[in-house]
Order: C-alpha cells, then structure tokens, then sequence
C-alpha cells in the first residue's frame, strides 16, 4: 500500500496543479472575453463575488427570452450571440426597438421601476447569457457605486437611440427610414460599407414601422442604382454614397 500510495503522491499534486492553473486560467478569460462595460470599474474580488451570483445559460435562435408584460425577475448580459427587443401589436405585427450583441445586457428597466416587461426580447442567433437575479443585482447596486453609474451611462444611450429613432419615423418616409438604418449599421470594411447583419426584407421592415413589399421596392430599386450589392457572405454592401431621397 505504501508502494502504491508513493507512486499516486506526484501524480495526485501534479493532477492538483493543474486543476489550479486551469481554474485560475477559466477565472480569468470569463472576466476579459468578451470585455463587458457594464461590469467596467469594479473591483477584482466584486467581480468575482457577482460572477459567482450569475447563472450561464443558452438560447437557440429564435427562442423568446422575455415576454412584453411579464413579471421582471432577472438582468441579462449577453456573452455571445444577438437579441432584438420588439414591440406586438393585437395583430402579431412586430416593431424592433433595438437589437443588442455581444458584452451588451437588457432587462434592466423593469428591475430599477418594479413594472413589468416594456417589450419582448427574442435570440436572432444562438445566444450564451448570464442571468442576475433581482436580489443579486440590487445588492451588487448597493455595493457597487460604479455599477449603478454605468447603468445610467447605459441608460442614456438607450434613450439618445430611442430618441433618434422616434425622430426618423416621425420626420422621415420609408425610404429615409431605410436609408438612416443602413447607414447606422454600415461598418467600413477594406475600403467598403458593410453592414454585417445578414437582414431580410422582412426584418428591416420590423426595424422601420413598413411593409415588406415597400422595403422590397426600395431595396431593389437601389440595388439596380449601383448603391447597393449582397455580396457572397450575403451582407449588404454600400457601393454608393446612398441618396436622401427616392
């Protein structure tokens, strides 16, 4: 037995060892990758304490997450994947509010004014989340100063961007509509604009408060202009400085 128990002695602490450094390893890529500025400026062993009080979990695509007047219950932070807040209608007409993506959270509102649910979130990808339980996230607000003030930056970009939003639809026809969207969402790539977001008709025209076959009018009528071409990777590419109107 001892013969035994010499020859497991090295091989249980290397064992040990690696277990350590691969803890330690997990640890440190769960706090840098993706980066996530809500969390940015709290303390190591704060973020340690608040990772330990989340629960991971994976959504398919297409999966609804959170129900439009539901009771809130939890805060979201997206890992990887992308989600679209919507609006319904009686009809199950849809209008997207926003979409949110890696390192970016939603679910907060409710928690900070105990209403239920403004809007609906669904997956538009397979989707990794950690979910903050309401009690969870109001002690960490208690805790954390820095937390709570980078919820209000949050907060106010949100409303700059729902500002803007209600301006187009107001003061803007669909093309405009189309035209703002596009560019919003274009990112320059090798010398070109790109939007990365492989969208449907359909789904611009939830973004923009239209109709389908309108969007599609316009699109094909600005693709046959020379502005816009889908290229392999099925993204829209702008080719020209896109018109202000049609």
């Amino acid at each position: 037995m001892r013969v035994r128990a010499g020859r497991q002695g090295p091989r249980l602490r290397a064992a040990c060892e690696l277990l350590h450094i691969a803890f330690f390893v997990s640890i440190t890529l769960h706090r840098m990758h993706p980066p996530i500025p809500l969390f940015e400026g709290l303390a190591p062993e704060s973020l340690d304490r608040l990772m330990s009080r989340c629960v991971e979990r994976r959504y398919p695509k297409q999966t609804v997450v959170i129900h439009e007047g539901d009771e809130a219950s939890a805060l979201y932070v997206i890992r990887s994947g992308r989600v679209r807040a919507y609006l319904t209608d009686a009809n199950g007409r849809e209008f997207v509010l926003a979409t949110h993506g890696e390192g970016e959270y939603f679910g907060e509102l409710a928690l900070l004014d105990d209403a239920p649910r403004s809007a609906s979130v669904a997956t538009l990808e397979p989707c990794h989340v950690l979910v903050l339980s309401r009690a969870a996230f109001e002690e960490c607000l208690a805790q954390n100063p820095d937390l709570a003030l980078q919820l209000l930056k949050g907060l106010a970009r949100r409303v700059r961007r729902l500002t803007e939003s209600a301006r187009t639809l107001a003061l803007k026809d669909v093309f405009g509509r189309i035209v703002a969207l596009l560019r919003d969402l274009a990112l320059e790539r090798d010398g070109a604009l790109v939007v990365e977001e492989r969208l449907t008709h359909q789904e611009i025209a939830k973004r923009i408060g239209s109709s389908r076959e309108m969007v599609s009018r316009i699109m094909k009528d600005l693709e046959t202009g020379g502005y816009l071409e889908t290229d392999a990777e099925r993204r829209l590419v702008i080719r020209r400085k896109l018109p202000n109107s049609w």
